[in-house]
């Protein structure tokens, strides 16, 4: 089969790689008919994500047909899903919890000690997301094996085409998940930090959930009109004081509740960041974490931080001082897929939700590396990128 494997920092290739097969009775086998890239590849594409090997098969938002399952799969041949890209397994500690993107037992034992090491436990497994999570080949290719199918996967119904469902495998409930950590009360005002796709979301989210006002930062045009599009006011952190400009929006309290929406690789030229872009380039740091600085700062006292922004490793200049002294709180993780998609799905249907704003360009497989290079380097133009393998 045909799939796009990664060689190194902004080298990714479509190449031919043997198609997979059932390994396990819980397996299945997918065919894709619809794949993205996510802004999370886009850590993989600049080899800021340790734990990737050359070949490895890269891509985590996939949707398909089913063309053959093991005799645990409650899956059948023919049936289209939708496939998060946590992979769980449904009957551990974490996900009788609802926890699911903390599975204890997905990630395979002789992968898990590197995350031991780094965060004092194992991490789940992820497709196409490095060994660190397991080393699962992804979905950006023209077949996927699926492990623990009985639990992941969501089946789809007729008439509703590929790109109204296709981000219920990540983005979307990412975005849900991102405004319903924020505990959203009537009047509450919201900043959310990044105008990419999930953000995007998040921000789409919070107005379902009742937010009086969201506020999105970021400094791309177009994805800044997006975010007004939806009903969010916006700030152009190139233009405008950020700090400033949200005391003043929320009457001098600072928001409700803020979303770091950016992760591990914050653009701008302030001090801290150009000091992060630095240490990362040369490989003594791994997170550029201003976003996330901004958004502490910002938010009120007594406020909410929620951070569905993917941080890897370790960061500082970090303002301890102001979470301990404001009395924050904090909620983050890796998006439990697997508990929302069935209410997305139905909001989908009832037309509360639309995803294919996002979409920018389409393209075929073959022509992935070139998604990757204009969606990392013209993100104002390449807002989301849909491969059809």
């Amino acid at each position: 089969m045909r799939a796009l494997t990664w060689h190194g920092k902004h080298d990714v290739r479509v190449d031919t790689v043997p198609d997979p097969v059932i390994v396990n009775p819980r397996d299945a086998i997918i065919e894709v008919t619809a794949t993205a890239i996510c802004g999370s590849d886009l850590h993989l594409y600049d080899a800021v994500i340790p734990g990737m090997q050359s070949g490895d098969i890269l891509g985590h938002e996939f949707m398909g047909r089913v063309v053959e399952t093991g005799p645990g799969s409650t899956l059948k041949k023919g049936q289209r899903v939708v496939v998060p890209f946590t992979i769980s397994c449904g009957s551990c500690f974490f996900c009788k919890a609802s926890l699911y993107s903390a599975c204890d037992n997905s990630n395979p034992v002789e992968t898990q000690e590197a995350t031991e090491l780094l965060y004092g436990h194992a991490v789940s497994g992820l497709f196409g997301y490095s060994h660190l999570t397991g080393g699962y080949p992804g979905g950006q290719a023209q077949y996927v094996r699926v492990p623990f199918s009985d639990v992941g996967p969501v089946v789809i119904p007729d008439g509703l085409p590929d790109e109204q469902v296709l981000f219920l495998s990540d983005i979307l409930p990412t975005g849900w998940m991102a405004a319903e950590n924020c505990d959203i009360a009537p009047g509450d005002s919201v900043a959310i930090w990044g105008a990419g796709p999930v953000g995007l979301f998040a921000a789409q989210s919070a107005l379902l959930m009742g937010a009086a006002r969201v506020i999105v930062i970021d400094h791309y045009p177009n994805r800044l009109a997006l975010a007004r599009d939806l009903g969010a006011s916006v700030i152009d952190y190139r233009q405008t004081h950020v700090l400033d400009a949200l005391m003043e929006m929320t009457g001098g309290l600072g928001p409700d509740a803020v979303i770091d929406a950016v992760g591990m690789e914050s653009h701008g030229f302030s001090p801290d960041n150009l000091l992060d872009t630095a240490k990362q380039k040369i490989g003594v740091g791994a997170d550029r974490a201003h976003a996330l600085r901004m958004a502490l700062m910002a938010v009120r006292k007594g406020g909410r931080v929620s951070i569905p922004g993917v941080y890897g490793g370790m960061t500082d200049k970090f303002p301890l001082g102001a979470l301990m002294e404001k009395g924050l709180q904090i909620r983050s993780g890796q998006t439990h897929v697997q508990r929302y998609t069935r209410q997305l799905l139905d909001l989908i249907q009832e037309g509360e939700i639309d995803t294919t704003f996002l979409i920018s360009h389409r393209l075929p497989l073959e022509e992935a590396p070139t998604g990757y290079r204009n969606f990392r380097d013209r993100q104002d133009d390449w807002t989301k990128v849909v491969l059809t393998p």
